[in-house]
């Protein structure tokens, strides 16, 4: 008696493969290269001092400049997508991202997940999946803690929904569960000028607004580099051919692209800002498709003490990143609903020599 051919391809996980508690171990470990970098910076263009030079990074206390935080992020983002957002219609917030041990050029990254939350929607084609990644190196500290919720399709609308439970997650990180990333530095040796900005933590105030003044034109190859250097596999950003007949019409740009290519631009205005501590919570407010203008403008939300140091402090950040609007207006709500041109609202902390 014959049997069926086992399938030796993955289709992705739709809505209803999901359970409440399951843990997902990742494939593909990754060593993150000087190569990689090099990459990152041609897409986005950083110009923060630490991330930029061994010379300067060592001055003040690191012993070589780490990997751009943003980029570990991506990295272990990009882990996750085969297994939680390959059949994604859309990405759709973050909470609670922590960063939590500084990374170097030749760490080995990996990436584990629990299924924290399911929610069907109503149109019974999708469901939202909420999940906590965690990033380990090769040793298996832990540089990374993050939860995120997408929209993912369902193989079959009459499938029965896998249970319900929306998360409560915290509204932000505390000070205090910040700074582990970053090794106590030598303040003193921060030099303004070689950093390119004369601010330094004291120099910022709550409610204070920054236009960050100019625009990054958004271009496909880009966009597809980006999503390929992070090995994200989601559908939604490379197969034209299904997306130009979907919702849309065109290939989503990768959430993530936006988020760097809004704290590329914040380095005018906040040079000194060189470490991203942790992400409160963000939300993909409207899609963003190849050929759109990117502008971004940051409030200051708060500023922050943390224990036991007095080399750096804290603001905690909303950056907020538009398509084909500058911000000199500062576009954001108009009660509850966006201006049409905000694409990203994000509410993180990063930290700033005293």
């Amino acid at each position: 008696m014959s049997q069926s051919p086992v399938a030796k391809t993955n289709p992705g996980n739709f809505f209803e493969d999901f359970r409440l508690g399951q843990q997902i171990r990742h494939a593909t470990p990754r060593t993150v290269t000087l190569g990689d970098v090099a990459v990152y910076n041609g897409l986005f263009g950083p110009r923060f001092a630490v991330q930029s030079s061994d010379a300067f990074a060592a001055k003040i206390g690191y012993p070589r400049s780490p990997i751009d935080d943003l980029l570990v992020f991506h990295v272990v983002f990009g882990k996750t997508v085969p297994d939680v957002s390959l059949n994604a219609v859309a990405n759709l917030g973050y909470a609670d991202c922590r960063f939590l041990k500084a990374v170097y050029p030749g760490d080995t990254l990996n990436a584990v997940s629990e299924v924290i939350g399911l929610k069907e929607n109503s149109n019974k084609k999708t469901g939202i999946v909420y999940v906590r990644s965690r990033g380990f190196n090769q040793h298996g500290d832990a540089v990374l803690d993050y939860a995120r919720w997408v929209m993912v399709r369902k193989r079959d609308e009459a499938a029965a929904a896998p249970g319900e439970n929306v998360p409560e997650l915290p509204k932000s990180v505390e000070p205090a569960d910040l700074g582990s990333a970053c090794p106590i530095i030598n303040a003193a040796a921060y030099d303004n000028v070689l950093a390119g900005s004369p601010h330094r933590f004291g120099d910022y105030k709550a409610g204070e607004k920054i236009d960050h003044s100019v625009g990054i034109t958004v271009e496909d190859a880009e966009h597809m580099i980006a999503t390929r250097l992070y090995q994200n596999t989601a559908r939604v950003h490379f197969d034209h051919f299904t997306e130009s007949k979907g919702r849309f019409g065109h290939r989503l740009i990768y959430g993530g692209h936006a988020i760097s290519l809004a704290r590329a631009l914040s380095f005018n205005g906040l040079g000194n800002a060189f470490h991203v501590a942790a992400i409160n919570g963000g939300r993909h407010v409207a899609p963003l498709f190849a050929g759109l203008t990117v502008f971004a403008w940051s409030e200051v939300l708060a500023t922050a003490e943390l224990p036991g140091r007095s080399d750096v402090g804290a603001l905690r950040l909303r950056t907020v990143a538009t398509k084909d609007r500058p911000c000199s207006d500062f576009p954001f709500k108009n009660g509850d609903e966006y201006d049409p041109a905000v694409i990203l609202d994000l509410d993180y902390w990063v930290l700033m020599p005293r």
